[in-house]
């Protein structure tokens, strides 16, 4: 069996759930009815650098909130599925609209509704307080929490193996 390490060198996609991956997981219910998130600055740093280097990043959430929509799309991220009752139909479509081939994915989810998508790519992954059954199903558990640099870490790793990682063209962006 090939093992995660050498599987990152072929990755060629990554797609990431939002709650409890791009998040803690934590809604802040205001007096107004909004709910807020937060997300860390070092996984958008890492996916904006990801995508420079020619990474695909795509986001797949039963979420619709507009701030996270706004977020993703001044990182770079241009496949953004929100609504996505059935993470299967949104990662078909993703597959077929740039026939990527399901083997170069990597998917990183915490929870039920991931289990299926994980199941039809070439690394599945999670982060490390991720559901037991989602960290059972995972060939890689980032040692860092949802929301706090799991995608970082993940990103991290693929961008080092591929000698893509730090370089002269890797400069830092502001309010990342």
């Amino acid at each position: 069996m090939i093992s995660y390490k050498e599987k990152l060198n072929n990755i060629k996609t990554v797609i990431l759930d939002v709650d409890g991956v791009l998040t803690d997981g934590n809604l802040i219910l205001l007096p107004t009815g909004e709910m807020v998130r937060s997300m860390n600055t070092r996984d958008g740093y890492a996916m904006q650098l990801a995508i420079k280097k020619g990474i695909r990043i795509a986001v797949i959430t039963g979420g619709k909130d507009q701030a996270v929509v706004d977020r993703l799309k001044y990182l770079g991220l241009t496949d953004i599925y929100v609504g996505a009752h059935d993470k299967v139909d949104a990662f078909q479509d993703l597959v077929f609209s740039y026939g990527l081939d399901p083997d170069e994915i990597a998917y990183m989810g915490d929870d039920y509704p991931d289990l299926a998508v994980m199941g039809l790519v070439g690394l599945s992954t999670c982060p490390n307080d991720a559901c037991m059954d989602v960290r059972k199903a995972a060939e890689y558990i980032s040692p860092e929490n949802g929301g706090k640099g799991c995608v970082r870490d993940l990103l991290e790793q693929i961008l080092k193996v591929q000698g893509l990682w730090y370089n002269e063209d890797a400069k830092y962006i502001p309010s990342v």
